[in-house]
């Protein structure tokens, strides 16, 4: 193992990280080579024949056209690499956006988000540092189908699924107990927590979300190592009086030495930049010392895969962040997002569901879900459902054959009562 590894690795074995990394995460370090050597120089050296980058006068070069379509950026701020964590003022002015959208945080022991190229590939790289082949790591069911990807084609790990929801409604803590308790056997619990949930749209009730928290923290009073990943690609979007409006990471960070809670999100839904690809890693119950040796095996991850995020997408949106009219244009977006949302509730609630058609709860997000029945109780159809609404021209998603996703986020108010009713009648059509 290289000595820059086993350094790290003696150093997050004294908090929660250590006993679970994965063997790549222990493997994993930040190396002292181009990267390291070159942010040396640049804060020394007059002459600086570091990084594999050409200059001209002090300023990069960069194509006339490529600087004439980023004509708000600066050369610097278009075609330089970024570092390696992100363009610092980025990252400091999404630690202060946290803290602000999430008050409890700034009591918490709550370090410097590193900049990764989307949130999927946070989660991957997470997923790189903290899962074997044969881990478990738990999720309710239904997840993003880009978990099974994630955490099983590419680690090898086992992804088990929790009943989201109880026979009567609102989330299963009973089952999430019974399962955490019998994987807790092993000494080492990991899960993966999803609100507001995709595919289901929902986020807990207070009550529910201290159950989540009562249930973990036992589990790691009874000596069990905990990692809990808050996958918050929704954060923001809640439409319903009761539900938790803070993520769950902030009762997570600093819960207990045994809870390594990392955060996961980024401006991707939250300010609508999807195609930018820039989000964050965040994590919690960490020491200053702890921290750092873990940043430094998330930057190899990293250094090892993309090199770095994209330089002027993180500019870019630091400059939307301080356009007043952000503020403004974000309220009007969720102002259409909740009307959409409300419609598909009323039309549910008016418009009784077709024997097969089970409509999941739902109160946030940009998604709600229907679960398919064949008969009775036996789930299935899902796929026969959309390949029927395809031919009636509106797309679905199929997950499995149990339930059908629907985003409402992106049907235009005037078309969600035909679109409805549309896949109402095309379930009576299948039976």
């Amino acid at each position: 193992m290289n000595p820059l590894a086993a350094e790290l690795n003696e150093i997050l074995d004294k908090g929660p990280a250590g006993p679970l990394l994965s063997s790549l995460g222990r493997r994993l370090f930040f190396p002292w080579g181009i990267i390291a050597q070159s942010s040396e120089a640049k804060k020394t050296a007059k002459i600086n024949a570091t990084a594999g980058m050409a200059f001209h006068g002090g300023k990069p070069l960069a194509l006339s056209p490529m600087v004439k379509q980023f004509s708000s950026l600066t050369p610097e701020e278009t075609v330089i690499y970024a570092p390696t964590a992100g363009i610092e003022s980025f990252r400091q002015a999404w630690k202060a956006a946290l803290i602000r959208k999430n008050p409890s945080l700034a009591e918490k022991d709550f370090y410097l988000p590193v900049v990764v190229p989307g949130i999927t590939a946070g989660i991957s790289y997470i997923a790189d540092l903290f899962l074997d082949e044969g881990q478990v790591i738990l999720t309710f069911d239904p997840f993003w189908e880009n978990y099974s990807l994630i955490f099983t084609e590419r680690r090898g790990a086992v992804l088990k699924g929790i009943p989201l929801f109880k026979a009567a409604g609102g989330l299963d803590t009973g089952v999430f107990e019974k399962t955490l308790k019998e994987e807790a056997k092993s000494g080492q619990v990991r899960i993966i927590l999803n609100f507001p949930q995709n595919p289901s749209g929902y986020t807990p009730k207070k009550t529910e979300a201290d159950e989540l928290v009562r249930i973990i923290k036992e589990c790691a009073e009874n000596g069990v190592d905990v990692l809990v990943i808050c996958d918050d690609a929704y954060f923001g979007l809640f439409y319903e009086e009761g539900i938790i409006t803070e993520s769950l990471f902030c009762r997570f960070a600093s819960l207990h030495k045994r809870i390594l809670a990392v955060k996961i999100d980024g401006p991707t839904k939250e300010d609508y930049s999807w195609g930018l690809r820039t989000a964050f890693v965040s994590t919690g119950s960490l020491g200053p010392d702890e921290n750092t040796a873990l940043e430094k095996k998330l930057m190899g991850a990293i250094r090892s895969s993309v090199s770095c995020a994209n330089t002027p997408a993180q500019y870019l949106t630091l400059k939307v962040w301080e356009d007043p009219a952000s503020a403004a244009d974000k309220e009007t977006f969720f102002d259409i997002l909740f009307r959409r949302y409300w419609m598909v509730k009323q039309f549910i609630s008016e418009n009784p569901l077709p024997p097969t058609l089970e409509a999941l709860p739902f109160n946030s997000g940009y998604f709600m879900s229907f679960r398919c029945k064949t008969g009775g109780t036996t789930p299935g159809g899902a796929e026969k459902l959309r390949q029927t609404l395809l031919k009636k021209g509106i797309g679905t998603i199929a997950l499995g054959e149990e339930y059908l996703r629907v985003t409402f986020a992106a049907i235009e108010e005037e078309d969600i009562p035909g679109v409805f009713r549309t896949i109402y009648e095309a379930a009576q059509e299948l039976g």
